[in-house]
């Protein structure tokens, strides 16, 4: 029998904003009793640092660069090209249809395919539907809920609820009410969530609650928001960003605390609907949480820095996975996964051939889940080549074992770091060690040519001193 899969994808989460992830602070019991049914990836990442492209990813199991979006699909054109020294790269602003998703493989082979909630991969022709999805709800071109979490939201493609309905409790509802519906078929549900994107709102009794906690805990009295020191790199366009360093927003942490209950929610209703047993569920996130602007609601340190940037708190993301009877229960994995890799695993999963012609980038994590095989990828890839607004500059990165390069494109600069041992990005050892940074960068340089990333171009009008001050 095909197993169900469930992928239940949250917007900003960071790596450290659960409990079973080790935040003292925000309290997910339903989050930390399901991981502990499954396997915890440690180190597990997305595929760039801002969410459309992360979201082409997962879909189509290719990186960004070989999509050729590369970064947050500005629908409107108001933000983009962003410049400084460098004037951000040309990028695709949708899905381009002749993509083949894992949404169009398991459908051609039996499975019903949904997708509830965000999209922000394009304007309405390349919606979920056009995409292999039977059902779209919610999915639009928003990146976030421009109206806010409480009805009325003006989702296109959500008919609207009661007056203060919140989002996060429909976004469920919908999910439930198909599984609840669901025939002998098996099932793709595709959950992506709107929270914990901005705005930063939440039922106000939540709030409250957690109001009281950051008080009783002494973190309203603690300094949370830090601006202008130099951390963590040593290039000065870094030092006018603001960043949050402690966990203690009470806002944030009720959003947290609605999405883990009703994420409790969906998986009572796989139970009492006989669905759970037979289910894969991953658990995983987009980018890095939100931490140098825009309010800066969490901290992923010992992180560095957070969501737009290549810095690990921009890229590190919360994952598990469950399947009874499959997947070990209370087991870890230390390797190294991202985006690209939920295609293949989800055909292995459903007992289907992999496609590689089609997810170029991927790596099944079956034999990770299963504890049984060989997982056969050392390196992995982010190309970023734009200005983010959260602070970050264009760069690109390469991960391979324990070492990490990241190379900024406004001057060349190289940056590299020992995760094993530094993995809040501290001290860059480029110096120290030239023949592993150049091993690195001789890597990143032959991906960026074989997908035919692009690149930013110089900006002629700009004359600064080649560091970047804003």
């Amino acid at each position: 029998m095909k197993p169900n899969i469930v992928l239940i994808l949250i917007d900003d989460m960071g790596w450290k904003d659960a409990s079973f992830c080790g935040s003292s602070f925000y309290e997910t019991p339903n989050l930390d009793s399901l991981a502990a049914q499954g396997m915890q990836f440690t180190e597990a990442y997305a595929s760039c640092p801002v969410c459309s492209p992360s979201r082409a990813s997962i879909l189509t199991g290719q990186y960004p660069a070989r999509l050729g979006l590369t970064d947050w699909i500005d629908m409107e054109g108001n933000y983009h090209p962003c410049t400084g020294r460098v004037i951000d790269a040309p990028y695709v602003k949708c899905l381009e249809l002749h993509h083949r998703t894992v949404a169009d493989a398991l459908r051609e082979n039996g499975y019903h395919t949904w997708h509830v909630g965000k999209w922000h991969l394009g304007a309405p022709q390349y919606y979920p539907e056009y995409h292999g999805f039977e059902k779209n709800i919610g999915g639009c071109s928003w990146g976030h809920p421009h109206n806010g979490y409480f009805s009325p939201y003006g989702i296109e493609t959500l008919p609207e609820g009661s007056d203060g309905e919140y989002l996060t409790d429909r976004i469920t509802d919908e999910a439930i009410r198909l599984i609840k519906t669901a025939d002998n078929a098996p099932f793709f549900l595709n959950l992506w969530h709107y929270a914990v994107h901005i705005p930063i709102q939440a039922p106000q009794t939540l709030i409250d609650r957690f109001a009281k906690k950051a008080h009783d805990m002494g973190l309203d009295t603690q300094q949370a928001i830090i601006a202008g020191e130099h951390f963590p790199s040593d290039q000065k366009h870094h030092l006018r960003v603001q960043r949050r360093v402690i966990q203690s927003d009470p806002v944030y942490a009720a959003m947290l605390f609605n999405l883990d209950w009703n994420i409790g929610r969906l998986i009572d209703c796989l139970k009492e609907t006989g669905q759970y047993e037979n289910t894969l569920i991953i658990f995983t996130s987009d980018n890095g949480g939100l931490s140098t602007a825009e309010g800066s609601p969490t901290c992923n340190l010992p992180a560095a820095e957070g969501k737009g940037w290549t810095y690990d708190g921009g890229i590190r993301v919360p994952q598990f996975a469950v399947w009874p009877g499959v997947i070990p229960a209370g087991s870890t994995c230390c390797t190294p996964v991202t985006s690209t890799d939920f295609y293949p695993t989800f055909l292995e999963a459903a007992g289907l051939p992999l496609e590689p012609e089609h997810h170029l980038d991927g790596v099944s994590m079956m034999p990770l889940l299963m504890q049984q095989g060989d997982f056969e990828r050392n390196t992995i890839f982010w190309h970023y080549p734009h200005y983010g607004n959260q602070g970050g500059h264009p760069s690109a990165a390469v991960r391979c074992k324990e070492w990490k390069l990241i190379e900024f494109f406004e001057n060349g600069h190289i940056e590299l770091y020992n995760l094993k041992h530094d993995m809040e990005e501290k001290h860059n050892v480029a110096a120290q060690y030239p023949e592993q940074a150049q091993e690195l960068q001789n890597l990143l340089h032959a991906w960026q040519k074989s997908v035919e990333a692009a690149f930013p171009r110089k900006n002629t009008a700009d004359h600064s001193d080649g560091t970047n001050s804003d």
